[in-house]
């Protein structure tokens, strides 16, 4: 951004002898060239990535995140309840499956954890029942060794991801966006899936694991019928939507798949998790990287990378939603 002082004055020209046939020669050239760049507007000009997405998420941290990537205006700023999308300015970046592509299909997005979890200590150890075995409500969630919490960048990738999926057509939730004291409780999000008979329903994460553990992995829903817990209806579709969105995120953001379990496929099946247990819709956890390794933590951190991020995870949504 250029800055002008208060101090600085620039320097008055010499009126030149010039200046009336000049002034008439540009007056004369303006129609053309606003013609010129109107045509080249309506054909669309270079593609910057639809503008530098704001990184609400990360102000104030002890390690704010970059917020360099493409995204829309307002980075993860919450809309008000019931607004619709701001339209995009400029040249709208192609969807990758067409617009409209997810119209009449509903998405849940769940951010993992709640940036206020932390000073809810009692309303968060709350145990609940996940069909096997009873729970804690929620945790903090993991962060960075710098200090950048796993919940404010399971809301930004969220925002992001909503934003992506809402182009293409689709009805997109959130389990959380901010906007609660704590939680919700893991039963509460999976039931926001159900009672929203959503298609596809995805849980934002990032791991908490040793130095030197790196990648991504997709937790998906073991076969479970238990209490309140029947997942055997969601098995094989969620593990279809977890093997869409492994594929999506690797490849946009060619990131590799976990290095510490999943055997190198980046999937994981799990019957311990509440989010996964209580879900009636297809359904499936990802967990982007490892918060403490400083490798995944710098692109964790990045604004681009995020904007990856999202996009991977909407092109495997897409791709499941598409058959």
């Amino acid at each position: 951004m250029s800055y002008t002082g208060p101090d600085f004055e620039p320097s008055q020209p010499r009126r030149s002898r010039l200046r009336r046939p000049l002034t008439v020669a540009v007056a004369a050239l303006v129609p053309g060239a606003l013609l010129g760049w109107g045509v080249y507007a309506a054909v669309g000009g270079p593609d910057d990535g639809g503008g530098d997405a704001g990184d609400a998420a990360g102000a104030g941290t002890s390690a704010a995140p970059s917020s360099d990537a493409p995204g829309s205006p307002g980075g993860d700023a919450k809309r008000p309840a019931g607004s619709s999308p701001a339209p995009p300015s400029g040249k709208p970046s192609a969807p990758a499956a067409g617009s409209g592509a997810l119209r009449g299909k509903v998405v849940v997005i769940d951010p993992g954890h709640n940036p206020a979890n932390f000073q809810h200590p009692s309303e968060i150890n709350r145990k609940v029942n996940v069909g096997t075995h009873w729970k804690e409500c929620d945790t903090t969630g993991t962060a960075t060794n710098a200090g950048w919490p796993e919940a404010k960048f399971t809301l930004d990738v969220a925002h992001r991801l909503r934003d992506l999926l809402e182009k293409q057509g689709a009805t997109v939730k959130l389990t959380q966006d901010g906007d609660r004291a704590y939680g919700p409780c893991v039963d509460e999000r999976a039931r926001i899936g159900n009672e929203a008979k959503a298609d596809a329903a995805l849980s934002i994460h990032a791991d908490g694991s040793g130095t030197g553990n790196r990648g991504f992995h997709v937790i998906m829903p073991g076969p479970v019928h238990d209490g309140a817990a029947d997942t055997r209806p969601i098995v094989a579709p969620s593990a279809e939507l977890g093997k869409r969105v492994a594929g999506g995120f690797a490849r946009v953001t060619g990131t590799a798949p976990a290095n510490y379990l999943g055997d190198g496929t980046g999937l994981v099946t799990r019957t311990d998790l509440g989010g996964l247990n209580l879900s009636t819709v297809p359904k499936v956890f990802i967990e982007c990287g490892n918060m403490r390794d400083a490798t995944d933590a710098a692109l964790l951190t990045s604004g681009s990378w995020r904007q990856k991020a999202a996009q991977g995870m909407s092109e495997g949504i897409v791709s499941f939603l598409r058959g």
